[in-house]
């Protein structure tokens, strides 16, 4: 068994599609270890606020068996995968940490880049694993998050359960 993190972020509909992912996920893989929700603004984009989160579980799906269920459960909320990168998404579901596996792919890359560059990604993780280590740097997600740029960052608190 493996213990995964995941991002979960939605700014159509959020309310009823991030509770309705959840349960999903905790029907496929038991109980959830969660983040607290947060509010951002896109990123790349004009629209509307996306609620982000993080969630962590043990699977014994390999990481590219994951990668392709959680794109299963975003096709199930109506995600088209040929929006380009920074549109409006039912539910986005990404991969960021398995273990502390460290691989560079084009399917799967881990762990995951934007847990680096984006405070509504790195800010949840730290939430529920501040403790942990990232896989390449060695540095606490505590202190990463410490030391984040946060100029210019709005992340608000939301909600939602």
């Amino acid at each position: 068994m493996a213990r995964v993190f995941i991002s979960i972020g939605s700014n159509i509909d959020p309310e009823t599609n991030i509770p309705d992912c959840l349960r999903i996920l905790e029907a496929r893989f038991g109980e959830l270890i969660l983040s607290p929700v947060y509010e951002s603004e896109p990123v790349g984009f004009e629209g509307e606020n996306f609620y982000n989160m993080v969630a962590g579980f043990d699977t014994e799906l390999a990481p590219e068996a994951l990668v392709d269920y959680l794109h299963a459960v975003e096709g199930g909320f109506d995600r088209s995968r040929n929006t380009g990168r920074f549109s409006s998404r039912t539910q986005d579901l990404d991969l960021l940490l398995y273990d502390d596996l460290i691989r560079k792919q084009d399917k799967v890359s881990l762990p995951r880049e934007e847990i680096m560059k984006y405070a509504f990604v790195l800010c949840p993780l730290a939430d529920i694993v501040g403790s942990y280590t990232h896989p390449v740097t060695g540095r606490r997600y505590s202190d990463l998050w410490r030391e984040f740029d946060k100029e210019g960052v709005t992340l608000r608190r939301v909600n939602i359960f």
